[in-house]
């Protein structure tokens, strides 16, 4: 049996690991050591295709960084039992786990020149100059002995989580499904200007939450432009590391809620759910169901997961004096109905517009951050009159100014 027909044959036998073989490159690897020994156009089909998906994700250059790094954020026995801080497994898992990841180790330093040597159509195909993969390293947690590579991988689930969830942070709920964000919003909590109290609260909140303390569910609600969801989105960007993730749900999907929760209460991570723009214009299905999800329901909310909410509104159902003077007997229930959703949240944050000395004070600060701080007059009597165009001074608008004057500056233009 030559090594290509081995490695084949190893490939298929992976159990642990076997995970990897739905992903892309690995499986188009498969594929070509598969045909290694069919036609040789179909051999040549296998190679163009794993060349180009290789080179598609920028692996071009470190085919063993791209096949061992799949093994990092594979989902499975081992990963999720260490990811949730398991450390006693069962000896036949382990062993498994390193024989799996001795096989991907080999396999990452198979070269062209072996993979071509090992066809029966070697000679055949030599003056088609196929083009070349080169192997590199593998990525760092799979190198050195093999003992090492097992307990660096634990390591690296015990502080980064496994699956999906190791290598993305932000994640929406579509199609019923938890798909990853490729590319979350970047904001900082250094990005964001004022509200210093506001944050602090939903600062706190997450720390206490991340530390598996008592913490609350959290509304943040008040005026346009004032920076509710980007807080979120910060917290976030600054959390991560700390294992906190943030999936976003739909209004209109809230009656998945016990679906989304069930997938995620098994690991080790710690969710945001976040619901932006919440409002209700009446009572309808999705109003009682996040009632139930909040408090109240049979099924409970995991640990692992907390709701963050943003809303214009405080009480999160659209009211009108018709309501208030309606024609229903018990009126007073009626009311206390429709507000009692917003009770439901154990933490409410109130963001406001600011007045003038606030909005300039943003405008500053802003300024500052992007080096602009001498051109501070002009910016402020700009940033006036870029409020007054656009009906009230809010952190949205004074960012979008800013913004503006910079690349008017830099084009050397007035601001």
């Amino acid at each position: 049996m030559n090594k290509i027909k081995e490695a084949s044959l190893k490939m298929a036998s992976l159990s642990i690991y076997k995970g990897i073989l739905n992903r892309t490159v690995p499986k188009a690897f498969y594929e070509l050591l598969r045909s290694a020994d069919g036609p040789a156009e179909q051999f040549l089909n296998a190679w163009g295709e794993f060349f180009r998906v290789l080179c598609e994700r920028g692996f071009g250059e470190s085919f063993a960084e791209c096949l061992t790094q799949t093994a990092l954020f594979d989902e499975n026995a081992f990963s999720m039992a260490t990811a949730s801080g398991k450390d006693d497994l069962a000896p036949a898992l382990m062993a498994a786990v390193r024989r799996d990841l001795k096989t991907i180790l080999e396999l990452s330093k198979i070269t062209p020149e072996e993979m071509l040597g090992g066809s029966p159509f070697a000679k055949e195909l030599a003056g088609l100059e196929l083009p070349c993969w080169k192997n590199g390293e593998p990525t760092a947690q799979m190198r050195g002995t093999l003992d090492e590579c097992v307990h660096n991988m634990a390591e690296y689930y015990r502080g980064n989580g496994c699956g999906m969830y190791a290598r993305y942070r932000a994640f929406i709920w579509r199609d019923r499904k938890i798909q990853p964000v490729e590319h979350p919003d970047g904001t900082t909590l250094s990005d964001l200007k004022g509200y210093d109290v506001q944050r602090k609260l939903a600062i706190d909140n997450t720390l206490a939450f991340l530390q598996k303390l008592p913490a609350n569910n959290c509304l943040l609600y008040g005026d346009r432009g004032t920076g509710k969801s980007s807080t979120v989105k910060a917290l976030l960007n600054e959390f991560y590391p700390k294992g906190l993730r943030v999936i976003e749900m739909p209004k209109e999907s809230l009656m998945d809620f016990p679906k989304l929760v069930d997938q995620i209460a098994p690991l080790p991570m710690r969710f945001i759910i976040f619901i932006d723009d919440l409002s209700f214009s009446q009572q309808d299905d999705t109003y009682a169901a996040l009632k139930a999800v909040l408090e109240g329901g049979l099924a409970g909310r995991p640990e692992n997961t907390l709701i963050y909410a943003t809303s214009n509104r405080r009480h999160l159902l659209r009211e009108s004096f018709s309501d208030r003077n309606g024609d229903e007997i018990h009126l007073g229930d009626t009311i206390q109905e429709s507000l009692s959703l917003a009770d439901r949240f154990g933490l409410s944050i109130r963001f406001t517009l600011p007045d003038k000395a606030r909005y300039l004070e943003i405008v500053r600060q802003l300024a500052f951050q992007r080096g602009l701080e001498d051109h501070i007059p002009e910016l402020e009597a700009g940033a006036e009159r870029w409020a007054t165009e656009r009906g009230g001074r809010s952190p949205r608008c004074a960012r979008q100014f800013i913004r503006s004057a910079e690349s008017k500056i830099k084009r050397g233009m007035p601001i």
